[in-house]
């Protein structure tokens, strides 16, 4: 009897010092991952320890970006003759869990180019930011940044 108590002790104890992880709940599995694709974002991401009622998921950033006007020579005949528009953007899809889980992309997309150039001329993306990108479930109100946090790019160049 007194061994039988001993060894129960000595699992007790070696079980209070190994590091257990637990997920109780909605969890993102490893890496958010960011990702250029022509000038929007890619946001890809994992979720877990969802059952099996449909989520609300998507991506979120900041986004900034400068259009210049450009005529059809590719020149931008005045340099100030630009516009910078910058706000929230963000992409949710409803998806259903399968096993508990999901994987899912979401696209964030550059905002429209702002109508101020004039006649023959077109308003072209200069320059483009997506900062604090983020996958985010809007059900169980949870997110996580993803990896780049933040991407630019400059797709075209005045001459």
């Amino acid at each position: 009897m007194k061994r039988s108590v001993t060894k129960l002790l000595f699992a007790v104890a070696i079980l209070s010092l190994t590091p257990a992880v637990v997920f109780a709940g909605p969890h993102f599995v490893g890496k958010v991952t960011a990702t250029f694709v022509d000038t929007s974002v890619q946001v890809c991401f994992k979720e877990a320890g969802l059952g099996s009622t449909p989520v609300e998921v998507g991506a979120a950033a900041d986004v900034t970006a400068t259009f210049n006007c450009v005529n059809n020579g590719r020149q931008c005949p005045n340099a100030a003759n630009k516009r910078t528009v910058s706000g929230p953007v963000d992409q949710f899809v409803t998806v259903t869990p399968r096993n508990g889980q999901i994987t899912v992309c979401a696209t964030l997309a550059a905002p429209a180019a702002p109508d101020f150039c004039p006649g023959g001329q077109t308003e072209t993306l200069s320059f483009i930011e997506f900062a604090n990108l983020a996958a985010e479930d809007a059900t169980n109100e949870i997110s996580k940044a993803a990896t780049p946090s933040t991407l630019s790019q400059t797709p075209f160049t005045c001459p």
